[in-house]
């Protein structure tokens, strides 16, 4: 029941997410820019702040859950993975946003190294943290 959960809310962590990701996305701009021009930084969108949490989220659960249990499941990473694709970000903010996600898995990595009863009421207090982040960002920014 505990394994359909997580993966269930991984699930809906993602979906709800990429869901919040395109709809707040606003529209290319119709320009004439000269072609040969370097192209400009794009701007972080408003729910940024929230996807590098989500991010770090995710890397915290990601290393609690395989410390937790031992069949070696990918899920958390593989879930951060779909939200990098759902977000396509440019070569910096993908950088900070993997770097959020390192930052969350080394953080627990210096913390535990086998798992305790607290290390899995982390998991659980991540889990809630995470899903409210990406229920908060689809009510704000979705359509």
């Amino acid at each position: 029941m505990r394994h359909a959960f997580r993966i269930w809310l991984a699930g809906a962590v993602t979906a709800a997410f990429a869901i919040a990701l395109f709809a707040a996305a606003p529209a290319p701009a119709q320009t004439t820019a000269d072609p040969d021009a370097p192209a400009a930084k794009s701007e972080a969108p408003p729910y940024d702040p929230q996807l590098l949490r989500l991010s770090e989220i995710l890397g915290a659960v990601h290393y609690l859950t395989t410390l937790c249990k031992s069949d070696g499941e990918q899920v958390w990473r593989e879930e951060m993975s779909k939200l990098i694709e759902a977000e396509a970000p440019d070569a910096e903010r993908r950088r900070l946003i993997v770097d959020a996600f390192n930052r969350g898995y080394h953080g627990f990595s210096n913390v535990y190294t086998r798992c305790t009863p607290s290390a899995e009421l982390a998991i659980q207090r991540y889990l809630r943290e995470g899903a409210t982040i990406a229920r908060d960002v689809v009510n704000r920014y979705g359509r």
